[in-house]
């Protein structure tokens, strides 16, 4: 089994403990140094796909986390614990929520959110914290993110320079999106369907669930999806204070290709 969302001081960048973002008024990063900087067009062009979940809260919309379009003008792959807790309760309805990306927003198709855990499950892990949503609408005007190849990583402690990819921006970065250059230093055994969990010391806060991390050719490798020891400026350490995300493989990719396979407006 991979390491649950549950764990001690451990949080999916979707919420706080206490179910709220935190404020921003706390610039403060995970680790000492801080490297992040706002996307610019350069970046959207060599990341396509990236846009941002909104959801609304007593009808205000309010940005909730990093969502990306994969493969088609309809598809989006964002986080799991954007819609459930970490012990698999709902937290928001997908209905609440729209997708934006160039400028526009988009309405989902809601019947058919898919998350990445079984039928079953009890907890919400590091390595099923996917979900996959049609939208209502193809996106017009925009390139879908192409689809991520399965990565050629080996499994453990192989340091991967990295960039972090952060449409939606993070709550402890004064900027509205935010992209750094960072390393992944382990690549976990892998857990729930063949999906491997890395370990990285990618600043983040909350807001960033999400984000993807990229290689320096630019093929996205993972989605981020949680955080030890929140904007606490620690150093790193591979076992108390890094980000965890989860790499593009196994289940996931499967869930990704059949959808496409399955939607008309890839043909």
């Amino acid at each position: 089994m991979g390491l649950a969302l549950a764990g001690a001081g451990l949080v999916g960048l979707g919420w706080s403990g206490a179910g709220r973002a935190e404020s921003p008024q706390r610039w403060a990063a995970l680790y000492p140094q801080d490297d992040r900087r706002e996307l610019e067009g350069a970046d959207y062009a060599r990341y396509p796909g990236a846009g941002v979940l909104y959801c609304r809260a007593d009808g205000i919309p309010r940005k909730a986390a990093a969502a990306w379009l994969i493969g088609s003008p309809r598809l989006v792959v964002l986080n799991a614990h954007n819609f459930r807790s970490r012990h698999l309760e709902p937290t928001r309805d997908i209905a609440d929520c729209f997708f934006q990306i160039g400028g526009r927003n988009y309405a989902f198709a809601p019947e058919t959110l898919r998350l990445g855990t079984v039928p079953g499950a009890m907890s919400l892990y590091i390595t099923d914290d996917w979900a996959l949503v049609d939208l209502a609408e193809p996106a017009e005007g925009v390139r879908p993110q192409p689809v991520p190849a399965s990565p050629d990583l080996s499994t453990g402690s192989v340091p991967v320079p990295v960039v972090m990819v952060s449409p939606g921006g993070h709550a402890n970065y004064p900027g509205q999106s935010s992209l750094e250059a960072c390393t992944i230093h382990r690549i976990d055994a892998p857990s729930e369907d063949a999906i491997r969990r890395v370990r990285h010391d990618c600043n983040n806060g909350y807001g960033g669930s999400g984000s993807g991390l990229f290689d320096t050719g630019g093929r996205l490798l993972a989605l981020h999806s949680a955080s030890l020891s929140m904007n606490s400026r620690r150093a790193f350490d591979i076992e108390y204070h890094y980000g965890s995300a989860l790499l593009f493989e196994g289940g996931l990719t499967e869930a990704i290709r059949a959808r496409l396979a399955a939607d008309p407006t890839v043909r």
